[in-house]
């Protein structure tokens, strides 16, 4: 049964916000966007009825059950808002106005609701900051917690959070941490150059050598991000990356290093939204819906489908080889966080023409909403649509996989350059359609598992050398004592995430004895009734 999960437009940022996107104009590469389209975030148009903004506003607020009413009205509108077929096919990432996405309601998905006070308090530690951001979303269990919440004191809040609003306190509970943030700019060196003026602090002794050393840091080693970690703003606790806006949307669009790009696969909330990164960023949900159907059986359930794609950007990356990642982390991310990935993924399933939901549960039009369905999904094995599918991967993902093949099947280089060559994504003169030919129904009709291994060794050689050279960068840019207090912390939660797995097993193995127990006395019982 097909399952549609229809968004409601968000409502308009206020008056505070209306400097998204301030910026020393001198400089920027990329023109202004109209304040209309910026206020509405190309989610509805700048004259809006009383009741929309009413709508609007249950859009972005804590409570489900408006989020879901106004999901169902949106849906009488939904078919003025459908995206032109061909959007995919050729994406123009040349755009600085959200009226130039393929539609009006393009990429609404990708904006999580949270809690209205705690989105607020996150927007405000952005306006501590001079040097102008043009993207910016917060991340990570800072923000959307990887387990049950449980009520504290704020003297443990304090103890991590220096004077944090309430809305921070309330919204982390008894469990404080450090919140996440990744800033997109416009120029690295004089975005660096603002922020070593108004907050030298914040950088390590690499910051005494100015914005150049800086910048060319960022950019030339590891993923292109610079992190400052363990710095106070507004009395909390944050880590934020800074990354080029050219840097982000390649990775998105093109997954290079699949380092940003895997991060925005799991929910974020975007504090500042670009039009491009938007684009990109769709690019980037549906290639992570793809690879993880490549990676799946005929039929699965939503949270092996979330738990995939949530392992994508986990899969070769350093720190799980070592004792500084919970194991179970990618469990906890999505059993604690499974209606915001039905937010980002159920409308690419529902516009994907080979897989959907296939529940009975899906007639329930409450179900987005609730947070204990783990609802069943099927898609289609046949090799002309996988085969199209492995076509529309992302360029330097796709090239590595097909250099796989290239060597098992073992065909000439230049046979197999002029075979790329003919599929390429760019055309002069035409509209390339990316769909599959011979050669990617070969890759699809190989034995399920061995397209999983291969698929999973592309990743790992993608993530691999990024990750491991950025986690190396770290060293450099955050300085020893904070990266040592970062790793303390990371191999902190390690070993608590094994006490809780030994804990859960113990349980088990003891719930497995009394039902044992039970049967065994049953049996007995049995025996004791017959003559």
């Amino acid at each position: 049964m097909a399952c549609r999960h229809l968004f409601m437009p968000l409502r308009p940022l206020g008056a505070r916000n209306s400097g998204l996107n301030f910026q020393y104009t001198r400089i920027r590469p990329i023109r202004p966007a109209t304040i209309p389209a910026v206020r509405f975030l190309a989610s509805q148009p700048p004259k809006a009825s009383s009741s929309e903004s009413i709508s609007e506003h249950a859009s972005d607020s804590a409570s489900s059950k408006a989020s879901s009413k106004a999901s169902s009205e949106s849906s009488k509108s939904s078919s003025t808002t459908t995206p032109p077929p061909d959007w995919e096919d050729n994406p123009n990432y040349d755009i600085s106005h959200f009226s130039e996405l393929p539609h009006t309601n393009f990429g609404v998905n990708q904006h999580i609701v949270i809690n209205d006070e705690f989105k607020e308090a996150l927007r405000q530690i952005l306006w501590q900051f001079r040097a102008p951001i043009r993207y910016a979303f917060a991340y990570g269990s800072g923000v959307f917690p990887q387990s049950k919440q449980t009520p504290g004191s704020s003297s443990t809040t304090t103890s991590i959070h220096s004077k944090p609003p309430p809305a921070v306190e309330k919204a982390q509970g008894g469990t404080p941490k450090m919140i996440d943030f990744i800033f997109g700019v416009s120029y690295t060196q004089h975005w660096h150059s603002l922020n070593l003026h108004q907050h030298r602090d914040h950088y390590s002794a690499l910051g005494s050598l100015g914005s150049g050393a800086v910048s060319a840091v960022q950019d030339k080693w590891g993923a292109g991000v610079y992190f400052n970690p363990f710095v106070t703003v507004n009395g909390t606790l944050i880590k934020y990356g800074v990354v080029n806006l050219d840097t982000l949307c390649t990775d998105l669009s093109e997954w290079d290093s699949l380092y940003l790009a895997g991060r925005l696969q799991k929910p974020v909330k975007i504090l500042r939204d670009d039009p491009r990164v938007r684009l990109a960023n769709q690019v980037n949900l549906l290639s992570a819906l793809r690879t993880a159907l490549l990676l799946l059986p005929p039929e699965f359930t939503e949270q092996e489908l979330y738990g995939v794609i949530a392992n994508i950007s986990y899969m070769g990356d350093p720190r799980m080889a070592f004792p500084t990642e919970d194991k179970s982390k990618v469990a906890n991310i999505v059993g604690n966080n499974l209606p915001h990935f039905r937010r980002l993924y159920s409308p690419l399933i529902d516009n994907l023409p080979n897989v959907s939901f296939n529940d009975p549960k899906c007639s329930d039009p409450a179900w987005a909403a609730d947070s204990t369905a783990n609802v069943s999904l099927a898609q289609d094995m046949d090799p002309v649509k996988r085969g199209n599918m492995v076509r529309r991967l992302p360029k330097a993902f796709r090239s590595k996989l097909y250099f796989q093949y290239q060597k098992k099947y073992q065909i000439p280089r230049a046979e197999f350059n002029k075979m790329l060559e003919s599929a390429s994504d760019e055309d002069a003169t035409r509209i390339n359609r990316r769909e599959g030919g011979g050669f990617e129904r070969r890759i699809a009709n190989e034995p399920p598992e061995d397209l999983r291994a291969e698929v999973r060794y592309v990743i790992k050689k993608t993530i691999g050398w990024p990750s491991t050279s950025q986690s190396l960068k770290g060293i450099l840019t955050s300085g020893i004592g904070r990266s040592w207090r970062y790793m303390s912390e990371k191999m902190s939660k390690y070993r608590e995430g094994k006490r809780k797995a030994a804990e859960a097993a113990k349980d088990k193995a003891k719930e497995a004895v009394v039902e044992k127990e039970k049967v065994s006395s049953s049996s007995e019982e049995e025996k004791q009734k017959k003559p």
